[in-house]
C-alpha cells in the first residue's frame, strides 16, 4: 500500500504471487483429488498456463490455506476451483439464438452474496463468499472475446454485499459488508489498466446490499441491508464527494437485496427485502422511479410477484430482472426461476422463459454484444450454495423505440 498525493491509499497487487497461487492449487487438487488423477501432465494448470481457463494473472493474490481444524470465520481470496484448470471451449459469438439461454466458461471461485459489473468490456465479479462464508477479496475477470476468466488485484477489504459499476477503464466498489456482516461506508476504485485500488470518499451511509446505478458522472447507490434505511445518495466522480437525496419511498422501510439501472436518464429501483436482512424477511413487488431533474419519486407497474435477492441489468432500453431467493415460495430450493423485462415507455412487466439454473446472491450484471451476462450465485436460499455456472442469454427486443441489431434478429 503506498499514498496518493491527495492522501487516499493506493493498493497494489502482491508481487511474485503466481507461484503461491499456483502451489496453493496444487495443494487443493492434492487434498481433494490427486487419486482421480487431476495431478497429471501439466499439473491443475495444464500445459500453457497463459491460455487456460482456471489460470491466474501474474498479480494473482496468495490464496490463505487454513489449517482443517479452523472452523473461524475466515477471511481468504481462495485458489481457483481445480476442476476448471483446462483449455476454454470455443464459443459461438451468435450462440446461443434471441430468446434463448446457454453457458459461458466457468468462473474461477464459486462464491455468492458478490458484486458484478462490466468494464473496459471485460465482465468482473468482486468478493462475496463461497459455502464456507470466508469473507473474500477475490476478483475474477471473464475476457467474451477469449471465453477465459482470470484474477486482477485483490479487493483491499473481504467485502460480501458490495455494489460495483463500471466507468470506462475504471471499476467502482462502493460499501458491502466485512466479515460478522458488519455494514462498511468504505469506497475504493480499481484502475484495470494498472491493475491498483484506490480508496474514494467514504460513502454518508454505511450499507451492504444495496444497488447502484449511473448517469452520467454520478452514480446513485440506494438501499441496504439494516440499518441503512432506504438511503438514497449520489458519488461525483469528478469531486470525489457524496450528496444525500431524497430517500427511497418509505412504504416498504429498510429496502435492500434490490436491483437498481438507470434507462433515459431516470433511475429505476425494483423488488428487494424490507423490515429485515435475511432471505426469510417480507418481499415487494415495488419498482419505484427516481427522477435526478425534479429530484422526485414516482411509482411505476408492479413487478409480477414480489421477489427479493434480484439481479438485473438494462438492455436496449429495457430493464431485465431475474433470480432471487425467499422463504417457503413453491420453488426449488427457494430460489426464483423468474425472469421477467419491463418496458418504461409502455410501463408494462412480461414474463421470459424461466432461468435454466435459477440463482440469487449477485448484484449487477453486464449487457454486452446482445448477450446478458449472469455469472455465479447461490442455486439454494441461503448463502451456503455458491456456484461457478456462467450463464447468458441474448435479449430479444428493444424498449427504446431503436430496430434490433442484426445478431438479435
Amino acid at each position: 500500500m503506498m499514498a496518493c498525493p491527495d492522501g487516499r491509499r493506493s493498493v497494489a497487487a502482491p508481487k511474485g504471487a503466481a507461484a503461491w497461487g499456483k502451489f496453493a492449487r496444487l495443494l487443493a487438487v492434492a487434498r481433494l483429488g490427486a487419486a482421480a488423477g487431476l495431478l497429471g501432465v501439466g499439473g491443475a494448470c495444464g500445459s500453457d498456463e497463459n491460455d487456460a481457463v482456471g489460470t491466474v494473472a501474474p498479480n494473482e493474490p496468495p490464496p490463505s490455506m487454513p489449517s482443517e481444524s479452523d472452523t473461524t470465520s475466515r477471511e481468504t481470496n481462495p485458489a481457483p476451483n481445480p476442476g476448471l484448470a483446462q483449455d476454454a471451449p470455443p464459443v459461438d459469438p451468435m450462440a446461443p439464438a434471441p430468446g434463448a439461454y446457454g453457458e459461458r466458461a466457468a468462473l474461477l471461485a464459486p462464491n455468492s452474496e458478490m458484486a458484478v459489473a462490466e468494464a473496459g468490456g471485460e465482465i468482473y465479479v468482486l468478493g462475496g463468499y463461497p459455502s464456507s462464508r470466508d469473507v473474500q477479496t477475490t476478483v475474477q475477470v471473464y475476457t467474451p472475446a477469449t471465453n477465459r476468466w482470470r484474477f486482477a488485484a485483490p479487493m483491499p477489504l473481504p467485502t460480501h454485499h458490495p455494489v460495483a459499476i463500471g466507468v470506462d477503464g475504471s471499476l467502482y466498489s462502493l460499501g458491502g459488508q466485512l466479515t460478522g456482516d458488519v455494514n462498511t461506508d468504505r469506497a475504493f476504485v480499481l484502475d484495470t489498466a494498472a491493475d491498483t485500488w484506490t480508496e474514494v470518499a467514504p460513502l454518508p451511509t454505511a450499507r451492504g446490499g444495496g444497488a447502484v446505478a449511473r448517469i452520467g458522472g454520478l452514480l446513485y447507490v440506494v438501499g441496504g441491508r439494516p440499518p441503512a434505511g432506504n438511503a438514497f445518495e449520489a458519488y461525483d466522480i469528478a469531486s470525489d464527494t457524496w450528496t444525500v437525496l431524497p430517500t427511497l419511498p418509505q412504504t416498504y422501510d429498510q429496502r435492500n437485496h434490490l436491483i437498481a439501472v438507470a434507462i433515459a436518464d431516470k433511475i429505476y429501483v425494483a423488488g428487494g427485502r424490507y423490515d429485515g436482512g435475511g432471505f426469510a424477511s417480507p418481499m415487494t413487488d415495488s419498482l419505484d422511479v427516481y427522477d435526478p431533474v425534479s429530484a422526485t419519486w414516482s411509482s411505476a407497474a408492479p413487478m409480477l410477484r414480489p421477489r427479493g435477492g434480484i439481479n438485473g441489468v438494462a438492455a436496449l432500453g429495457c430493464f431485465y430482472v431475474w433470480g432471487g431467493e425467499g422463504q417457503g415460495i413453491g420453488e426449488a430450493n427457494d430460489v426464483f426461476p423468474d425472469h421477467d423485462v419491463y418496458d418504461p415507455q409502455a410501463n408494462t412487466w412480461t414474463a421470459l422463459p424461466p432461468l435454466p439454473t435459477p440463482v440469487h446472491g449477485v448484484t449487477g450484471s453486464a449487457f454486452l454484444d446482445g448477450l446478458l451476462y449472469m455469472p455465479g450465485g447461490g442455486t439454494a436460499a441461503g448463502g451456503n450454495s455458491g456456484s461457478v455456472i456462467h450463464q447468458v442469454y441474448r435479449v430479444d427486443r428493444s424498449c427504446d423505440g431503436a430496430p434490433l441489431p442484426d445478431m438479435l434478429r
